[in-house]
């Protein structure tokens, strides 16, 4: 057993530097930085290459990438992206997050290639050597492991104890505003804190390695195994998740010990102790304390008074947020995919009915995040719970296959209900990591059963004949998807809607009305999780088999980032967003290289990390911006407006004449379509900010003027204000 135990410590002591880098990283930014498992990766990658591809000694390879990239690209990310979180809401900072996360091992591999790596080196020569120590046999790389958790253990206390450094560092963990007041440069502080919160990822990442190999999906449970310790520190007791981390490494050793090797029971539980850990000590929290919440005990008096008070998308837009898109662009995008069939066939026509499936998932998004302001990361679990109960259903029990999709649904129903219950009193970011712990330990223990994995094939299902056909079952998807989208129409319409935007914007005001808060999100999580069910039937049942690996949890974070891409609060951006994830990967696939597969979760990436810029998702602004360009052309400019109405309509016309005679185009003429609109977009928002420019500048006294009648100049805020 006490072998056991040594070899625990070595991946308790990985969860224990990953957990300490992301308290402290918290503490000091108010970011819990999700993209941590990516950051390791990349520097792990980087470090594979220098030793083991361009054949550099362990010691220089170890220097350049753990100590070198680490921190550089710590500060590199902190002065382009989270420099920009600090006045944030807590969803915008989660989500970009996750884009960083989603896009970075994709560069990576294109950067380093797609090679399969079968072993990754550690920090000691190969080949490693062997110790024996009390009878136990230690190897040098989990030696190597001891040191550096003693090694971070020591520096962190004499840093954050007995220097300067370390009273700045507390000081912003006190109160970041009173830190600014007292003449400490906050954002001086903030960059050292990222550097080495990197470096001590890309340590990480390097030290884990050789224990799990180097592959991002790997690196990304690993790491979200140390949310767990996180959580028991409550994000800001450093000494708590250090020894929480320590002792998840020593009881999946025990575990391990205790239970049968080959058990497919043992299988399940040992990469679930993280999660069964989290769930104890939330339990231990909510019968404890009544509720948890990031925001409680951190920062001062000054620090509460200039935080931002809204969780939701459209809050953080400003007024924009609050303009409600025309129903006309989107019924008439609806009625183009409609078409579709009749353009496409074969692998086309699947992965347009694919991408309207993936599109039912992704309004369960708009509801529960959009609408909500909840941040679940366990819809593709919920969708799984759908998809799984059909199959069951249809295939070992012989329901019909409709009734059985419904099913699908109403099972998912009970879990969406429950985890809105549990989650009312917990803040934002628990609500998200609760969530991806929940849909993580669901697919460890009740996804990985033989009833479900079916000797790793999953359970085969075919669609009745009645729209067994291509055209047929695309157009049922699509009906589907329009019943969906009536239902979350109807709800925001609603007093329900007109509630649950009471309580994005102010939770505690819409209490002073008599709101029901818990009434509220129990509800919306119930209809959200209903909805990831039926379109997790709908997924089964368009991919013609319910599989586990089609609805893994992480799976779900990049659909989340593909909607966050578009828009996360409308029906139309959830269609947009479930076709560009299947079709824009399908002509990656046929038309490009195979290395350009990588630049898709690129682009998403990217696209959630611009939330930044634009809360509402950048689909959205370009919709919003163009409607206010072509309104403001209209009234300045008649006829110009009427030869751009002309030209678009001749366009219109040209391009279904071309859809019609070149159908094996229509990739190509789509393309063109889509690049023409943005660089009509982009000359007429430019002439836009050109004209509101010299606006501004018309209404504004110049200087000179202003001196000869004695007065002052008159800058655009007063010639605009009202009088």
């Amino acid at each position: 057993m006490f072998q056991y135990v040594i070899a625990g410590l070595v991946l308790g002591g990985i969860y224990a530097i990953a957990a300490t880098g992301l308290v402290v990283t918290f503490l000091s930014a108010g970011i819990l930085n999700l993209s941590f498992a990516a950051l390791a990766y990349t520097v792990a990658r980087f470090y594979y290459y220098l030793n083991s591809q361009l054949n550099w000694g362990i010691v220089p390879s170890a220097i350049l990438s753990i100590v070198v990239l680490g921190p550089a690209l710590g500060i590199f990310l902190y002065f382009t992206l989270f420099r920009r979180l600090h006045q944030t809401s807590m969803l915008v900072k989660i989500l970009v997050t996750l884009g960083v996360s989603v896009a970075l091992p994709s560069l990576d591999s294109v950067i380093f290639g797609t090679q399969a790596i079968v072993s990754a080196p550690g920090l000691a020569p190969q080949p490693v050597h062997v110790f024996h120590w009390v009878g136990v046999p230690v190897t040098l790389d989990q030696i190597i492991v001891y040191s550096c958790v003693v090694a971070v253990v020591v520096l962190g206390v004499v840093v954050l104890r007995y220097t300067d450094v370390g009273l700045c560092v507390r000081a912003m963990v006190d109160s970041p505003a009173m830190t600014s007041i007292s003449g400490t440069n906050p954002q001086r502080v903030s960059m050292w804190v990222w550097a080495v919160s990197v470096g001590l990822a890309g340590l990480t990442g390097v030290l884990s390695a050789p224990i799990i190999g180097l592959d991002s999906g790997d690196f990304t449970l690993l790491m979200v195994a140390a949310f767990s310790a996180v959580i028991a520190a409550k994000l800001r007791s450093l000494p708590v998740a250090f020894f929480v981390g320590l002792g998840m490494g020593i009881a999946g050793s025990l575990v391990q010990y205790a239970l049968p090797p080959n058990s497919s029971f043992t299988a399940a539980v040992l990469p679930s102790i993280p999660f069964i850990t989290t769930a104890l000590f939330l339990i231990y929290f909510m019968i404890r304390g009544g509720g948890i919440d990031e925001s409680s005990g951190v920062g001062g008096t000054l620090d509460r008074a200039i935080r931002p008070h809204t969780s939701s998308p459209s809050a953080a837009g400003g007024v924009a947020g609050r303009q409600a898109l025309s129903w006309r662009a989107p019924a008439v995008g609806f009625a183009a995919v409609c078409l579709l069939p009749f353009l496409v066939h074969g692998f086309w026509l699947g992965l347009v009915a694919e991408g309207v499936c993936y599109g039912i998932i992704m309004l369960s998004y708009t509801l529960v995040t959009g609408e909500g302001g909840m941040i679940w990361l366990c819809q593709a679990t919920l969708a799984g719970v759908g998809g799984f109960t059909m199959a069951v259903l249809a295939v070992d029990h012989g329901w019909p296959i409709f009734v059985a999709v419904l099913m699908g649904g109403l099972v998912a129903l009970p879990f969406g209900l429950v985890l809105g219950f549990l989650m009312i009193r917990m803040g934002d970011l628990y609500v998200a990591l609760v969530t991806l712990t929940f849909g993580l330990l669901f697919e460890n223990l009740v996804f990985s059963r033989q009833l479900f994995q079916n000797y790793g094939v999953g359970l085969n299902v075919t669609p009745p004949h009645v729209v067994a056909g291509g055209r047929v079952f695309t157009w049922l998807c699509l009906a589907v998807f329009l019943a969906v989208a009536m239902i979350a129409y109807n709800l925001r319409n609603s007093t329900t809607g007109l509630a649950l935007g009471a309580i994005r914007s102010s939770e505690q005001g819409a209490k002073t009305i008599g709101i029901s808060v818990l009434q509220m999100k129990v509800l919306l999580g119930g209809v959200a999780a209903f909805v990831a069910g039926i379109g997790g039937a709908m997924l089964a049942l368009s991919l013609g088999v319910a599989l586990s690996g089609n609805y893994e949890t992480l799976i779900g974070v990049i659909w989340l980032t593909v909607l966050v891409t578009q828009g996360i609060r409308y029906n139309a951006t959830a269609l947009v967003a479930g076709l560009a994830q299947t079709v824009v990967a399908g002509l990656t696939l046929v038309f490009l290289p195979k290395i350009f597969s990588n630049f898709v979760p690129i682009f998403f990436g990217l696209g959630a990390v611009a939330m930044i810029q634009f809360p509402q998702g950048v689909l959205t602004f370009q919709v919003r911006a163009f409607k206010q360009v072509v309104a403001e052309l209209r009234e300045r400019s008649p006829r110009v407006y009427g030869q751009l109405k002309w030209a678009t309509l001749g366009y219109a016309i040209a391009l279904i004449v071309l859809l019609i005679t070149e159908r094996n185009l229509w990739w190509l003429w789509l393309a063109i379509t889509v690049l023409g609109h943005n660089v009509a977009f982009g000359y007429l928002f430019r002439q836009h900010q050109k004209s509101f420019k010299r606006s501004a500048d018309e209404v504004v006294m110049p200087a000179s003027t202003a001196r000869a009648f004695g007065g002052m100049a008159a800058t655009p805020t007063d010639a605009m204000a009202p009088r």
